[in-house]
């Protein structure tokens, strides 16, 4: 569908976009998407790795279920990093 785009509609589509959301949100639009990403793919590692565990018997996990991942943040960014705790698994059906 995109590779039918020509060089010029891509550009109209750009200055739209521009126009729309301004020059000075763009960067901010732009960080806060790549924040999502990085932050999807870490979690999307984190569920790889926990089913990877949990097919080994849990070798290597905390035992109580109080293991907690932390956000990672971009070197600029001006939040610090939080620790996240995880949901109960052992209470659920």
């Amino acid at each position: 569908m995109l590779g039918n785009l020509k060089p010029l509609e891509i550009v109209l589509i750009l200055l739209v976009i521009v126009v729309l959301f301004g020059a000075k949100k763009l960067p901010d639009v732009a960080r806060s998407l790549g924040k999502s990403a990085r932050i999807l793919k870490s979690e999307a590692k984190a569920m790889k790795n926990d089913g990877a565990n949990s097919a080994d018997g849990g070798a290597g996990t905390a035992q109580n279920g109080s293991a907690q991942r932390t956000i990672q943040s971009a070197p600029g960014d001006t939040a610090s990093a939080r620790p996240v705790s995880e949901p109960d698994r052992t209470t659920q059906g």
